[in-house]
């Protein structure tokens, strides 16, 4: 109905109280003001400045469409701003996904240093599967994902670009007390005996029945548990062993011991999914501070 250009004119002879005024403010002719203005005022449905000896003064329709002009024109000018720190990453939101493991020290780690660098971008995280994270990224769902290649690949499409942050040894969690809690490293082979703590429903191949296998034995499963934080307090209660990835073991409770399986480990690459085409500048900022934060401790913690 009205636009942009129209409401800015309006503004600034109202403002200023002169056509002329505002000719030579915004670098129009005098005629061009006036022909501009009676084209607003044929839309407007009747005058909007009374013309007076010395200058212009504002109807009361004119009062009232100019209040209104300055709402729109003010929220324009916001927007515009939000826009502008969002392209330069200090500001506007960043949908972040990750798996739930990552989220244990590596992301939060990361978007600590984004908040103190870029405190007006605000986060939301999206928690799932790195195949669910992945196709979210793909349908512009997720601005940055941090996924990993387990148990599915990456499944990454053309619109994606992966970056490796970092390879994840899954290490076993024993009782504080376990008699092998005292070594340095254990051999998977010693495990053989032991009741262990898995999330997978039967016959899913697992990371954990993989190298059992290497190891020559297939673990005995005794208890069903989705959530490593869940398996971790029945390890703790000396119902069992698990396997944990190394890059929680920060989070992992102090009665648990967690060790290197040496040659047996399970491992993972962990990446860092972005748009391949124009990803925000705080989506790749938050990439670099992935990246430097990706070297965590991994083994040996009592």
């Amino acid at each position: 109905m009205f636009d942009t250009d129209a409401l800015v004119l309006l503004d600034v002879v109202a403002r200023t109280g002169s056509f002329t005024a505002a000719a030579l403010q915004l670098n129009y002719t005098q005629s061009a003001v006036s022909r501009r203005i009676a084209t607003l005022e044929a839309q407007a449905g009747g005058p909007l400045f009374a013309r007076l000896p010395r200058g212009v003064r504002l109807t009361p329709a004119g009062r009232t469409l100019h209040r209104y002009a300055r709402e729109v024109l003010e929220r324009l000018g916001r927007a515009g701003e939000e826009l502008a720190a969002i392209h330069q990453g200090t500001g506007g939101r960043l949908r972040v996904g990750a798996f739930a493991t990552a989220n244990a020290v590596l992301v939060p780690a990361a978007l600590r240093e984004l908040r103190a660098a870029r405190p007006e971008v605000t986060v939301s995280m999206v928690e799932g599967l790195s195949t669910h994270l992945m196709d979210g990224l793909g349908r512009a769902e997720i601005d940055i994902a941090v996924v990993s290649d387990y148990p599915s690949g990456l499944g990454a499409g053309p619109e994606v670009e992966v970056t490796r942050l970092m390879e994840d040894e899954l290490l076993v969690a024993l009782p504080g007390d376990h008699p092998l809690a005292g070594r340095a490293t254990v051999d998977l082979r010693d495990l053989r005996d032991e009741s262990w703590i898995e999330g997978a429903p039967p016959g899913t191949v697992t990371m954990l029945g993989a190298a059992c296998a290497r190891a020559g034995f297939a673990p005995r499963i005794d208890l069903r548990i989705a959530e490593w934080t869940g398996k971790l307090g029945y390890v703790a209660a000396g119902l069992g062993v698990t396997l944990v990835p190394a890059m929680a073991a920060p989070a992992v409770r102090p009665d648990v011991a967690l060790r290197s399986l040496g040659g047996f480990a399970p491992r993972r690459t962990v990446y860092a999914a972005l748009p391949r085409t124009a990803p925000l500048p705080a989506a790749s900022a938050l990439l670099g501070l992935l990246g430097a934060g990706a070297g965590l401790p991994a083994a040996g913690r009592a």
